[in-house]
C-alpha cells in the first residue's frame, strides 16, 4: 500500500525516534509499504518519520544511482545491488574527508542543495530479521544512509545548510509546509488528515 509521505512543516519529522523489538505490530507489512512507497516517489531511501512514524527504521535502496556515468566502475556496482532495511540504526563513527553533493528528500520536494558530509560511516543496526550488523560504508552509498540516518534523529538535510541558503529556501519551505506545491506522489500536509 502507498503511504502519504510526510511534508515539511510537520513535527514528527523533528522527533528523535525510537527503538523498535521484534513485537512491534504488523512490521513486515510496514516494510513492505515503505518500500512501495519508496519506489513510487522514485526515492532512494525512506525514513519511518517521513511517513509520520516516530520509530528508528529507514531502508535504502541505491541500484538507481548505479548507471551514473560520472560514478567509477567501482563506485557503480557498490550501488547497484545495495537494498538494506535499517532497523534502531546508530552510527558510531563518521570519518574521511568531509565532501559536498547535491542533495533531494521527497518530504522536501522541489528542494536541492549542495551538502557537505564525511566520506566513511560506521553503523551498527538490526535488518528486517531482526539479526545485528556492524557495517562501514563510504562514498554516494554512506551519504544516503546519513540522509536518512538523519530522519531518525530529527534532522533535515536544509538544516545543515548555511544561513544564507536557508533564508534563500525560506519561502519555498514554507509554500511545501503549506500544500502549495505540485507533486505526482501522495503527500500529507501539515494540519491535513488526509494524504491527496
Amino acid at each position: 500500500m502507498i503511504l502519504p509521505i510526510i511534508a515539511y512543516g510537520d513535527t514528527v519529522l523533528r522527533k528523535v525516534a525510537s527503538d523498535i523489538d521484534e513485537d512491534y505490530s504488523k512490521l513486515e507489512e510496514l516494510i513492505a509499504n515503505m518500500w512501495e512507497t519508496m519506489y513510487n516517489a522514485s526515492g532512494v531511501g525512506l525514513a519511518a518519520p517521513q511517513i509520520g512514524l516516530p520509530i528508528r527504521l529507514f531502508l535504502v535502496d541505491t541500484s538507481p544511482f548505479s548507471d551514473d556515468d560520472e560514478l567509477t566502475e567501482a563506485e557503480q556496482k557498490q550501488l547497484e545491488g545495495f537494498k538494506q532495511v535499517f532497523i534502531n540504526a546508530n552510527i558510531e563513527e563518521e570519518t574521511g574527508e568531509a565532501w559536498s553533493f547535491n542533495e533531494g528528500c521527497l518530504s522536501i520536494p522541489d528542494v536541492r542543495e549542495d551538502v557537505s558530509r564525511q566520506g566513511t560511516i560506521k553503523i551498527t543496526f538490526l535488518d528486517e530479521n531482526f539479526k545485528k550488523h556492524s557495517k562501514t560504508f563510504d562514498g554516494l552509498l554512506a551519504r544516503v544512509i546519513q540522509h536518512e540516518y538523519d530522519h531518525i534523529e530529527g534532522v533535515l538535510f536544509t538544516d545543515k545548510l548555511s544561513s544564507l541558503k536557508k533564508r534563500i529556501i525560506k519561502g519555498r519551505l514554507a509554500n511545501i509546509s503549506k500544500g502549495k506545491i505540485n507533486v505526482d506522489y501522495r503527500m500529507r500536509f501539515p494540519n491535513q488528515k488526509k494524504g491527496r
